[in-house]
């Protein structure tokens, strides 16, 4: 996820715009990143996001915005500290302007020009517009704004300078007349133009452009160009032939790589910033994430010690004299390469070291204490555990870089090919199918030769023959992508080996618990040093995953892949078994949220026990009722309970009657009323005369009760409501005391006694609060709101509606956050807020076309305004955050 501010406010994920919210929470969110991870105090966030109409309480209004961007950026670390907010890490194109310019500054002092015009003009390719152009014009940001635009200019000039260096002069020329007209007061500008003109064999017009400055900087300022201009206008009249600059030469054969690189600027920047500062850095990575090619752009080909070949620590030594020039050995070669290293003056390149770790490490402490100029840049799939050793994790490409590496690649071998839309689409599934490692996808391109690009996507279940073997030439010291991985298993433990197989089932992730027991902690740690498993340990709980090439790989050597899919899908039944209570209870956003992120590995272990356990399959789906419902899963929900309840005939009768009802809950959110209500009358009859399930009778009861809102039988709400709350007092069901009250409550409005119902919803309220049931009274108040939009009270319904919406927002409960909006919609258009009221219904509309959500039909409201929903959403709508504004805004005109 990326922070853009050099132009409009931008935040993108792999390529594509993340919505964040209205004018004011990008606002917000782009004062925090102009911070850089400094602490910004409520009072200056609250002065740069509301000009001079501020809210009554802006701490809260702050929470809100806060909240909000929390949920719409997960894995960005957006903390409350002392007075006040920051953003941790926020990967910026400002942090990446700067390594662009870091970069290109040292490959310019490595007169390595072409690649540092190259790389000044990546950085100047990231600005947009003016550098945080959505913030106010005060005196902070306006100094930033300074500072950036002063590093851009400069650079602008950096870039020309290094295009003059290659030898292009007329390139230069053309490029700097656009500079001088952009900035005319800028004489280093002038000094590079007149330099470029001289370079072109047009000396008349270089002394012509020294005149036009210096005419320009006396009548407009009132002063004399500075002495580098008035120099080099005396070195033009006098030729020095030390203008005519270097003679620009390629460099030396075979020093560089044949195909182009592609997609690590920002990391050579890192590297050459870690070497600068540090004496011995490590790039880290897995199997085939290009840290060879890495060291390789960084140092040349020849500077490159490859050690994948040295098999033996005994020729270690030698090996390395001899790639650093060590000749004519007589004595002592250790000896031998520690003088030679002392002559030597550029950092040593060590490849490949993972399968030599220890003795690396070993030698390398000695070198940096016997040479103490050395530095030294090392590759490995763990770090060397030196002392002082700093590591450079290499993740795989962005999307977006790795689609262009397919592209270049696929373009190597089929000439005048290029990428039509559906092409581009299908490059990304691709690439992400292959984890975007460099190696995969350079071994695809080469095959889409033969199958096309989706013909490739369908072979990649078995991709490491598909993927055939690497070309002779390039810089793997393995023939094929098996091989690569395979590379790391071997250095494996036994307990290492056995997780890592073990693990393999797991989709989209998996959490710690999963991984380790306390026994096993150490091995899980040994398989993120050895990048065999990738952690990601910022924002809230750490996470695991696999790349899928290795869980492919780990795949095809588990000598009994059946067990280890099914002790993975044991694992889903327990998890989800364990969060079961809390989606009722007090820890139900918390829960929300777990599952949420293992809804990948939900379908898997579902899909599972569909197969081979049905009844467990049955269990499992009927407990993640209130999951599918709140996530706006309706239809996969209910298609996984449909075919549970078909699978398992002989499932014993609690299970079936709770799958039942679960069904019946799906049904009715998706307006469905007649069938939840028929599904639930026959679980009713299954299990009411059933003493050992009276647990389960009240839930089947409750929910009777809300299915009949609207358009049902009022005295069976009111029956069934009032049933599930005796049996739930009796048993000390505290979720289901609230929850029957709420049931009760809605019953008596719906059988007219509307007075008295809220009264019992404001009760419900109450219950939920005290026992810490978000989601209870959240409903309970928009139920209190419905009543008031009826009575034609819209107004009192807002202040209830916000508090509503934000309670739903906290459970991440998206069917009844859009039942909100759609009630606030009703409430503003009666109150003539059509443009408000407009947005809400576009922002449900929206939701409801992807989730089969429907409004009718649900809690008190049977009624939808004609042409409300009907059509195609907005193609560009807006989001739930921008309802929060809406409601928040006029739940205050309202009060």
């Amino acid at each position: 996820m990326t922070f853009a501010v050099l132009g409009p406010f931008e935040v993108r994920e792999d390529g594509r715009p993340v919505p964040v919210g209205g004018r004011l929470p990008r606002r917000l969110l782009a004062i925090l990143v102009a911070e850089e991870g400094r602490s910004v105090s409520e009072d200056r966030l609250a002065e740069g996001l509301w000009d001079e109409s501020r809210p009554r309480n802006p701490a809260g209004a702050l929470q809100v915005y806060v909240s909000r961007l929390r949920r719409a950026l997960p894995g960005t670390t957006l903390e409350r500290s002392a007075g006040g907010y920051r953003l941790l890490a926020a990967d910026t194109d400002v942090d990446r302007f700067r390594s662009h310019l870091a970069r290109a500054r040292a490959l310019a002092a490595g007169a390595r020009h072409a690649e540092a015009h190259e790389a000044f003009e990546a950085a100047l390719g990231l600005w947009r517009g003016t550098p945080y152009e959505d913030l106010a014009d005060d005196e902070s940001t306006a100094a930033i704004r300074a500072a950036l635009v002063e590093q851009r200019d400069t650079a602008q000039e950096e870039s020309a300078a290094a295009l003059l260096a290659t030898g292009d002069h007329p390139g230069a020329v053309a490029a700097l007349e656009l500079l001088v007209h952009a900035a005319p007061y800028r004489e280093r500008r002038w000094q590079l133009l007149a330099l470029a003109l001289y370079r072109s064999g047009r000396q008349a017009d270089a002394l012509t452009a020294v005149r036009r400055v210096r005419t320009l900087l006396a009548e407009e300022l009132g002063v004399d160009p500075g002495p580098e201009l008035r120099r080099l206008e005396g070195r033009i009249l006098s030729q020095d032939p030390a203008l005519a600059g270097p003679v620009v030469t390629a460099g030396p054969p075979g020093d560089r790589p044949l195909s182009s690189f592609i997609g690590r600027d920002t990391d050579l920047a890192v590297l050459d910033r870690l070497v600068g500062t540090h004496r011995l850095v490590t790039v880290v990575g897995p199997a085939g994430s290009g840290k060879t090619r890495l060291a390789v752009e960084w140092a040349g080909r020849d500077a490159v010690v490859r050690l994948a070949d040295v098999t033996d620590p005994a020729p270690l030594v030698s090996a390395i004299a001899a790639a650093v020039g060590v000749t004519g050995i007589t004595g002592d070669p250790y000896e031998a390469l520690v003088k030679r290293l002392r002559l030597h003056g550029r950092p040593l390149v060590l490849d490949n070291c993972e399968h030599l770790v220890g003795d690396v490490a070993r030698l390398v402490a000695d070198l940096l204490d016997r040479v103490p100029a050395l530095r030294v840049v090392a590759t490995s799939r763990s770090p060397l555990g030196v002392d002082g050793e700093h590591s450079l994790p290499l993740a795989p490409l962005t999307t977006d870089d790795a689609v262009t590496l397919l592209t270049d690649r696929i373009r190597a071998s089929r000439p005048g090919w290029s990428a039509g839309d559906a092409d581009l689409r299908d490059l990304r599934r691709l690439a992400e199918a292959l984890d975007c490692l460099p190696l995969a996808l350079e071994l695809a391109a080469a095959r889409v030769r033969t199958f096309g690009v989706r013909g490739l996507i369908e072979q990649l279940d078995d991709r490491f023959t598909v993927l055939g073997r690497i070309p002779r030439g390039t810089m793997t010291p393995h023939a094929t992508l098996q091989e690569a991985v395979a590379w790391s298993f071997d250095l494996l433990a036994g307990e290492e080996r056995d997780l890592a197989v073990r693990l393999w089932p797991y989709e989209g992730g998996f959490p710690l618990a999963a991984a380790a027991t306390t026994a096993g902690l150490d091995v899980l740690v040994s398989l993120v040093d050895q990048s065999v498993v990738t952690a990601e340990t910022g924002g809230g709980a750490p996470r695991y995953w696999m790349l899928e090439t290795i869980r492919a790989y780990s795949r095809s050597v588990d000598g009994d892949p059946a067990a280890t899919r099914a002790a993975h899908a044991r694992w889903v039944r327990e998890l989800v078994a364990r969060a079961e209570g809390d989606l009722q209870g007090e820890r139900s956003g918390a829960a929300m949220a777990a599952l949420g992120l293992e809804l990948p590995n939900l379908r898997a272990g579902l899909a599972h026990d569909l197969a081979h356990a049905p009844v467990e399959a049955l269990r499992t789906a009927a407990r993640l009722m209130w999951f599918w419902i709140r996530s706006g899963l309706l239809v996969e929900g209910n298609r996984i309970l449909t075919a549970a309840l078909a699978a398992a005939p002989d499932a014993p009768l609690g299970d079936t009657v709770r799958a039942t009802a679960s069904s019946a809950g799906l049904f009715y959110f998706t307006g469905d009323g007649t069938t939840a209500r028929r599904m639930l009358a026959e679980a009713r009859l299954a299990v009411g005369s059933e003493p050992d399930h009276r647990g389960l009778l009240a839930e089947v009861r409750y929910y009777q009760a809300l299915v009949q809102l609207p358009g049902g039988d009022p005295e069976v709400a009111l029956a069934a409501s009032t049933e599930a709350h005796a049996i739930a007092t009796e048993t000390g069901t505290t979720w289901l005391v609230a929850a029957g009250a709420m049931a009760s409550g809605a019953a008596l409005v719906m059988s007219g006694r509307v007075a008295e119902g809220r009264d019992r919803l404001r009760a419900a309220v109450r219950l939920a609060d005290a026992s810490g049931l978000v989601w209870t009274a959240a409903l309970s108040e928009l139920m209190q709101a419905q009543t008031l939009i009826d009575a034609g009270r819209g107004g009192e319904a807002l202040p209830l509606l916000r508090s509503s919406l934000l309670r739903f927002l906290g459970e991440g409960d998206l069917s009844n956050q859009l039942a909100v909006l759609h009630n606030g919609a009703l409430a503003l258009e009666a109150l003539d807020e059509a443009a408000d009221a407009a947005l809400l219904r576009d922002v449900v509309h929206s939701h409801q076309a992807r989730s089969g959500i429907r409004m009718a039909g649900t809690y008190l409201h049977s009624v939808v305004p004609e042409g409300w929903y009907e059509g195609a959403p907005p193609s560009a709508p807006p989001t739930v955050d921008d309802g929060v504004g809406v409601l928040t805004a006029a739940a205050a005109r309202a009060v």
